[in-house]
């Protein structure tokens, strides 16, 4: 089936307007939020019922074409990548609420509902939801699912596979499946978690039941600035080891905090090398006893400056620096290249003592901001793609810190999820065995490789490929990565 008679097959369910063909309609979408790589598609179809994606399904899978879903493009992987000679499924306009259930506090909704409408939803029950990545004001739920996003708030409150119960997943041939349920745990397999994180390659979503959580009665943030990263480091490891788990616990570098005071103006310690933000919620008696325990903690850990949040106005700014991270360093420079590493948190000082030593031989600024809690890691490599050959070797810059982050004793990923963009490092994080096993977990959903073909999981060739590839660099000059 070539391309105008699949246009006229869509068309005969879906109105004209939702069956993009034309060049100029199709280039909204051939990235998402990681610009460096771009794909026109052959189609773009626009569902607005469960129904609708059931039948694109079907008539996809029949011509064997690919189909890639796609959320808000907000993702930062390449994930939503589309494929030249297939259908970029969009799912923007399934965004109804379906249901709100403040005695069960769930919440059911489609896939294109932004992540920060369903606490806007759930705030008149004293309800929210949990997980609250930096781009929740855009992102959506089913986007969310697709990489198992994170937040600010993570470490508390858990990634998104700890706050959903149950999933409505199409598979290519268009069969509904109903994974999860209402209750706390159910038979068989955790096809739940299986589906949380896939990036589309097993199902598309339509539909997510989320567990929603009741607002704190009191919130309240500790700013501490600290004269050495390392200082900022042990803080952390001080925080977790006297038994406090922060609601969230995240750390800037110089250069960031600099961008991001220019930008918001939260108030942040501009000569600090880093700064740390740790928040506590919950009963007002529990928090006030917590922030006197991290205040005392951090004088102790070396730093040179602590502030607490006075008042909601005063907790929000300061998060709102940190959560401005990622537009600040599109101020400062042409391009940025985010990665999303993660690593035992008693390495966070030498894999950051890594990325500066990576920074200077590239001769590349990084800007460093992460969950400093879990050790998932978000360092910005600035760039500019308009100068010859900066491109690659930002990639390459990249690469070399998901590598530390593997020696380190972590992942290559921890809420972005691969994509396109960490593809060659699976094959340095996995083993042949388990990426075999990863491709019979996908042929048992879509033996004929339609959904988000060549993304997150590597052909075994293409590892051999890298393998070869990295032992023809061996002769080149690679930096001293850290000992761990």
């Amino acid at each position: 089936m070539n391309s105008l008679e699949l246009v006229t097959r869509l068309r005969t369910f879906l109105p004209p307007e939702a069956v993009l063909h034309e060049k100029e309609d199709l280039r909204p979408y051939e990235c998402d939020g990681l610009s460096a790589y771009r794909q026109t598609p052959m189609i773009v179809a626009l569902p607005q019922t469960e129904d609708e994606v059931a039948q694109i399904l079907r008539i996809c899978h029949a011509s064997k074409i690919p189909v890639v879903a796609r959320g808000a493009g907000t993702g930062l992987s390449g994930g939503a990548l589309p494929h030249a000679e297939g259908v970029l499924l969009s799912l923007a306009k399934l965004k109804r609420i379906l249901e709100l259930d403040p005695v069960a506090r769930t919440a059911r909704v489609q896939p294109g509902v932004r992540n920060l409408a369903i606490s806007e939803a759930a705030a008149n029950y004293g309800l929210y939801y949990a997980p609250d990545p930096s781009s929740q004001i855009a992102c959506s739920i089913g986007g969310n699912v697709a990489e198992n996003s994170g937040g600010v708030h993570c470490l508390k409150y858990g990634l998104t596979v700890h706050n959903i119960l149950e999933l409505r997943v199409l598979t290519i041939e268009g069969e509904l499946l109903e994974i999860g349920g209402g209750g706390l745990d159910a038979a068989g397999y955790d096809l739940l978690a299986l589906m949380t994180g896939s990036e589309g390659m097993l199902g598309i979503v339509t539909e997510v039941t989320v567990k929603l959580t009741p607002r704190p009665e009191k919130a309240q943030v500790v700013l501490a600035a600290f004269d050495d990263i390392r200082k900022a480091g042990d803080a952390v490891a001080n925080v977790i080891a006297a038994g406090i788990i922060p609601a969230g616990m995240e750390m800037m570098d110089k250069i960031t905090t600099r961008a991001v005071e220019e930008y918001i103006h939260a108030g942040y310690n501009l000569e600090a090398a880093a700064i740390l933000l740790c928040e506590s919620d919950g009963a007002t008696e529990e928090v006030t006893e917590e922030i006197q325990r991290v205040n005392e903690i951090m004088k102790q850990s070396g730093a040179i400056e602590i502030r607490t949040s006075r008042d909601e106005a005063e907790r929000l700014r300061f998060w709102a620096g940190r959560k401005a991270a990622f537009p600040a360093a599109g101020r400062v420079s042409p391009d940025y290249y985010c990665m999303d590493g993660t690593i035992p948190r008693k390495n966070l000082a030498k894999v950051l003592s890594g990325i500066e030593a990576l920074s200077a031989e590239y001769g590349l600024r990084c800007m460093n901001v992460f969950h400093a809690g879990d050790g998932n890691l978000h360092p910005l490599i600035l760039y500019d793609a308009n100068r010859p050959g900066e491109l690659e070797l930002t990639e390459e810059f990249g690469a070399k810190i998901l590598q530390m982050c593997i020696q380190a004793g972590g992942t290559i990923t921890g809420e972005h999820g691969v994509g396109i963009e960490k593809i060659n490092q699976m094959c340095s994080q996995f083993k042949t065995g388990e990426l075999e096993m990863f491709h019979a977990v996908k042929a048992a959903f879509d033996p004929d490789g339609l959904l988000n073909p060549g993304k997150a999981v590597p052909t075994l060739r293409r590892c051999a490929e890298h393998g070869a590839m990295h032992v023809h660099r061996g002769e080149e000059k690679f930096p001293e990565l850290p000992r761990f």
